[in-house]
């Protein structure tokens, strides 16, 4: 959707909303991520904080920011995690389940490496195998969340149910595609409203108050 000459997904409209909503939740949210940071380093060790390449906006490698939720692991490991992977701690699993984990993201929204709503970025092996057409998700910025994390925010329970050994084959092959797809529609008609409607969709159903 246009807005001002510019799409608005890459435009500066988009960047003041995420900036007048990014900013004022981490002040808010600040007591709460000192406390997950606690939580985190006691019962994991340091470091706090789990820090993956991703790539962003113009097919640009960033930093993506979690609360680490998991063991150390070889770096040619797996890049996707599936439910019961003994790689995830206890206090990891709960962080994950709430989604608590992702909340570090907000320093890359206020840094512009992300949005509030986008597509989920990807790790560049990955990306790698993208066509031409998929690789218009790469024309904006990636997003804390947006239709395909909602309709697939029980992914690792649906890899959880794929034999281990084909597990990355599934991802690659099934399931990413069909999230691209949900992120391209979302690109072609985003607005303000639309991304609120997808932060309100995506608070409730972190809450578990949205229906499947």
């Amino acid at each position: 959707m246009i807005r001002g000459g510019l799409p608005y997904c890459r435009g500066r409209r988009k960047r003041a909303l995420d900036l007048v909503l990014a900013a004022p939740a981490l002040l808010l949210l600040a007591p709460l991520l000192l406390l997950i940071a606690v939580a985190v380093r006691v019962s994991m060790g340091p470091p706090v904080l789990f820090r993956h390449e991703r790539i962003g906006r113009d097919g640009r490698p960033f930093r993506l920011l979690k609360f680490r939720s998991m063991r150390p692991s070889p770096p040619d490991s797996a890049a996707i995690t599936s439910a019961g992977d003994p790689r995830i701690t206890p206090a990891g699993r709960l962080l994950r389940r709430t989604k608590l984990d992702e909340l570090p993201q907000l320093f890359n929204v206020i840094r512009g490496e992300m949005s509030l709503v986008g597509p989920r970025p990807e790790v560049p092996r990955y990306v790698q195998r993208y066509t031409p057409e998929q690789r218009r998700v790469l024309d904006v910025p990636p997003g804390l969340t947006d239709p395909a994390s909602l309709c697939y925010r029980d992914e690792e329970a649906i890899l959880g149910r794929v034999r281990e050994a084909d597990r990355e084959r599934y991802y690659v092959e099934e399931l990413a595609p069909r999230k691209i797809a949900l992120s391209l529609a979302y690109i072609t008609e985003a607005g303000i409203g639309a991304d609120l409607k997808v932060m309100l969709r995506t608070g409730l159903a972190v809450l578990g108050l949205s229906p499947r």
